[in-house]
């Protein structure tokens, strides 16, 4: 699987819509504590890498689960991701939902980055976007082929700056497409079908190393 296609597949959300950013103190807070999120994740990510073969999938799994955690508002992710649906399902229907959001989310990770051949991370610029979010613009250096450019949409989060979207290339949301599937879904099957086919999804990821 290459690097190309799993920064295809990351999660990511937040339609950007054009609205005044942050300014002055508040913003060059925002965009300090945003890029020392996205920097330390992908610290993370390059040291699992390193040792992906060691570890396997369920190893790197164990490791991404918690930097991911804390780097990532997955549960304000699958909100936006279903949509109007989310204000119509129940209460028990949202926590299957968003725990196996997260499942597949931290599964795609340890399954794509299943190995390390000199790549390396490179922070770009930070910078105020729509909606009082930071922008911290990324690339993913790779040996003899052109860098892939990844955009980190931070939001804050319980007191702390969170990922809430990754636009490849500068400009393509993931999670739109996310978005899409999902409410299909939703309005066809429903829910727990959701759920069900995240956690599929997510388990034959772990099952095929």
């Amino acid at each position: 699987m290459s690097m190309h296609q799993f920064c295809r597949s990351m999660v990511v959300l937040l339609a950007v819509s054009a609205i005044p950013g942050l300014s002055g103190h508040a913003a060059s807070a925002a965009e300090n504590n945003s890029k020392a999120v996205v920097e330390g994740f992908h610290d993370m990510l390059i040291s699992v890498m390193k040792e992906a073969k060691s570890l396997k999938v369920a190893g790197r799994y164990k490791k991404i689960e918690p930097v991911m955690a804390k780097s990532f508002d997955l549960a304000f992710m699958i909100r936006v991701a279903s949509g109007t649906s989310w204000r119509k399902i129940s209460d028990a229907e949202k926590k299957k939902l968003a725990a196996a959001f997260r499942h597949l989310s931290i599964a795609t990770y340890a399954y794509r980055f299943d190995g390390f051949s000199g790549q390396s991370f490179k922070t770009v610029a930070v910078e105020p976007g729509p909606r009082k979010t930071t922008l911290v613009k990324t690339q993913l250096l790779r040996p003899n082929e052109n860098p892939v450019k990844l955009t980190y949409v931070m939001k804050k989060s319980k007191g702390a700056c969170r990922i809430v979207d990754i636009l490849l290339g500068g400009g393509i949301s993931e999670l739109a497409v996310r978005h899409s599937e999902y409410r299909t879904i939703l309005k066809k099957q429903g829910p727990n079908s959701l759920a069900k086919i995240l956690n599929r999804k997510a388990d034959q990821y772990l099952n095929e190393e």
